[in-house]
This record gives C-alpha cells, sequence and structure tokens, in this order.
C-alpha cells in the first residue's frame, strides 16, 4: 500500500509515506529502502525532510542497514542529497558518536558551503552530549582539513553555550577539553 500511494501527486502524501517507512525502517529497513532512495530526489522540500528525519529515527535504533545505506550518498552529486544524508545521520552520533564520525570525515572536502555548514552543525549537535565531546576531539584530530576542524570547534564552544541547560559539560569545561587536544590554540570563553 505504501509503494502504491508513494506516487501520489500530492508531496503530503508522499512525505507521509516516508514517515510510516521510517517507522517501518526501525526494524525492517531493506523493506522500505527504496522509498528512502526515490525520497531523496522528491522534487518537493516536504518528503526529503521526512528523508531525514526517519533516517534520524532509524539510525538510532538500527544503524547497520541504515549507515551502510546513507553510506553510498556521501558523495551523490546532487549536494542537497550529500547534506541530507549529513543531517540524517545526526540522531545516532548523539549516543555513538564513532559510528558516524568516519562517515562525516568523508565530506570534509566537500566544496559546497550548505553542505560544510550542515557538517559543521552535526559535529555541533553530537559533542554536547555526554560523553561524546572527547570521542569528537579525538577523531577530528585526524581530519585533514583545519578549517573545517576549526569552525567544528568554534562550533561545539558556542553550542555548549547555546545548550548549556542540556550540555554534559559546561563551555568553560568543553574549552578546556578542547585545549587539551589542541594545545597550540587556546580558546576563550
Amino acid at each position: 500500500m505504501l509503494f502504491e500511494l508513494f506516487s501520489d501527486p500530492n508531496f503530503k502524501v508522499r512525505q507521509t509515506v516516508i514517515n510510516a517507512a521510517g517507522e517501518i525502517g526501525k526494524t525492517y529497513f531493506e523493506e522500505v529502502r527504496t522509498i528512502f532512495d526515490e525520497g531523496l530526489k522528491d522534487p518537493h522540500h516536504s518528503p526529503r525532510n521526512a528523508v531525514i528525519g526517519s533516517v534520524k529515527k532509524m539510525g538510532e535504533v538500527n544503524p547497520g542497514p541504515v549507515l551502510t545505506w546513507a553510506k553510498q550518498y556521501l558523495h551523490h552529486e546532487d549536494k542537497e542529497i550529500r547534506r541530507e544524508i549529513c543531517h540524517g545521520i545526526e540522531l545516532r552520533g548523539r549516543k555513538h558518536p564513532e559510528d558516524i564520525l568516519p562517515l562525516l570525515q568523508e565530506l570534509q572536502h566537500d566544496p559546497t558551503a550548505r553542505v560544510r555548514n550542515t557538517l559543521v552543525h552535526v559535529i555541533g549537535q553530537i559533542a554536547y552530549k555526554k560523553g561524546c565531546l572527547i570521542k569528537v576531539l579525538a577523531h577530528l584530530k585526524n581530519w585533514q582539513n583545519p578549517a573545517l576542524v576549526e569552525a567544528a570547534l568554534a562550533e561545539i564552544i558556542d553550542v555548549h553555550d547555546r545548550y548549556r541547560n542540556f550540555a554534559a559539560l559546561t563551555q568553560v569545561e568543553a574549552i578546556k577539553l578542547i585545549d587539551d587536544y589542541y594545545v597550540d590554540q587556546k580558546r576563550k570563553c
């Protein structure tokens, strides 16, 4: 029934199909995989946003097949698909950054500002959760794009202020950890 409804001309119907497929994909991703393949290319932004949201939810509880699927799109010729995949894998990284950091690293030299900005955003979003900052910093040490790493570090510091009521560390504690990893560049609160 979902596959039949997915061809509906109304974008709201396609968006609803993707959301329903996301619920199924939490357990049975392969059965709904083609809906996500097609949803990434939908001409309307709402179904594409539903893909992002569904990938977030599915990746959190069914990471194996979802992250394998996402990896194939990291170098897609369409910059919006690369951006959507980057944003979609974010939620898994909030508890298991080690699962998505290698995927994010593949985007560190992306030529599109919108993709890079999303990448920096995602890094900031995973770094403020309990136990995640240390893993993020250790991984960023091996990246080869110093400008992107510096932007990510600035975002991490900013997120620790913006989300101070939810962050595992204070901004000062986050800066200290960053300074411990990047001793040659002291930051200010």
